[in-house]
């Protein structure tokens, strides 16, 4: 049972089994797998609701697999597919997300053995495997084209709108807000104060010291949409802000 329940955490939280989690975790899980007549519903109930679970120690543990890197980015910015009535090329664009996953060594479908991908099980590696010269820049690349052409197939594109993403945020106006609601839903861990800040100078702010050179910005362009310069001055920052923080190495974390 404790065999299994390992197998569980490693998974879902962390390679490192030290001994209070072994105490404090794994044998409390162990006992109520073996209580529950060993199904594992209620054991991966109890470990993923549990406070360990979301202790801000163990949030972004664990590196993002291909298939993670690119299914969460197409769904944290909503990135609208043609509709499945248009098969042909609703079907070549999730095709397209799936073959940019298996030239980062995870290919949906074709597992390299038995025992699944090595990060899985790889000791001692793990999922730090999934990043590699290789791997890296082409992780990069998928957000990189994602976040500017984007994929386009019979007219048809797929690729974020960075506007749209920002409108679905609590206050777009206020620059601190736009930045602490987009990073709580795309990264895993905390970013600096010293971190935002330069970051909200130098890409929403474009240098400037004021809040109010992006809130001027935001305002105008909602206030006239249809205004290309307004619309455009809007679009870039945020383009480039997103492109920013998806090529950080926070980004990778899960």
């Amino acid at each position: 049972s404790e065999y299994i329940v390992k197998r569980l955490y490693l998974w879902f939280c962390y390679y490192t089994i030290d001994a209070n989690t072994l105490s404090t975790v794994i044998k409390p899980l162990a006992q109520l797998l073996r209580d529950s007549n060993w199904e594992i519903k209620p054991v991966l109930s109890a470990l993923l609701k549990s406070d360990h679970f979301y202790d801000p120690l163990n949030q972004g543990c664990l590196i993002k697999s291909p298939i993670d890197l690119t299914v969460s980015t197409v769904r944290e910015f909503g990135i609208i597919f043609p509709p499945v009535s248009d098969y042909v090329n609703s079907y070549f664009m999730y095709e397209y997300v799936r073959n940019q996953a298996t030239t980062m060594q995870q290919n949906i479908g074709d597992p390299p053995s038995v025992s699944g991908w090595p990060p899985y099980y790889q000791v001692p590696q793990f999922y730090e495997i999934w990043i590699n010269s290789d791997t890296l820049p082409k992780r990069n690349r998928f957000t990189d084209q994602m976040i500017g052409a984007g994929y386009s197939r019979n007219g048809k594109r797929i690729q974020i709108d960075p506007i749209a993403f920002a409108k679905s945020l609590s206050n777009p106006a206020d620059p601190n807000v736009l930045l602490t609601d987009s990073l709580a839903i795309l990264y895993r861990v905390p970013l600096s104060e010293n971190s935002k800040a330069i970051i909200k100078k130098q890409i929403l702010l474009t240098g400037q010291d004021q809040d109010y050179y992006w809130s001027n910005a935001w305002n105008t362009y909602l206030a006239s949409p249809t205004n290309m310069s307004a619309y455009q001055t809007v679009y870039n920052r945020l383009r480039d802000l997103y492109k920013y923080l998806m090529n950080l190495a926070e980004y990778q974390l899960s």
